[in-house]
């Protein structure tokens, strides 16, 4: 492994699947971590994709959607790889990823996504990121089911060759 690592993720639902991962990996690998926290929480009815007038439902149809971070952002500088966890939405990454990887100059670092779903592949999801990580090496993502074992993790982590 090269340099600090930061796993950064985002979790909105009640059942906290992704913050649930992304400490998982903390426990395999180490390194910080940091929850991307929206500006304006999302409650139960935002994320009702049911709904077409719910909030995740509107910014996900709007692909310049780019919802608002709680301050403060952490300093990605003394990062060399960087974790980003999400829950797939309409099969990408919510747009609060994409808010989060354009607010950095990301030259030189290593992105890993890193995803719970309740049934949907990663998709096209790491190519719809890479734009949003220009100057990053954006490293294929990867979906976890629920009950991923540390041992599973460590094997992805080693096939990355980090």
């Amino acid at each position: 492994m090269h340099g600090k690592m930061l796993i950064a993720y985002f979790s909105a639902s009640p059942s906290r699947r992704t913050a649930q991962v992304a400490h998982k990996i903390v426990d395999v690998i180490g390194g910080d971590l940091y929850e991307i926290v929206p500006a304006t929480p999302y409650a139960q009815d935002d994320l009702n994709w049911n709904d077409e007038k719910s909030r995740s439902s509107i910014e996900m149809r709007d692909p310049n959607s780019r919802p608002a971070i709680a301050e403060p952002l952490p300093d990605l500088a003394p990062y060399d790889v960087i974790f980003i966890g999400f829950p797939i939405w309409w099969y990408v990454a919510p747009h609060i990823i994409n808010t989060f990887l354009e607010s950095y100059d990301l030259t030189g670092k290593t992105i890993i996504p890193f995803a719970t779903s309740g049934g949907s592949s990663m998709g096209q999801t790491t190519v719809h990121l890479r734009p949003s990580a220009e100057g990053a090496v954006v490293k294929e993502g990867r979906r976890f089911e629920m009950g991923e074992t540390p041992m599973a993790i460590n094997s992805w982590i080693a096939a990355l060759g980090i």
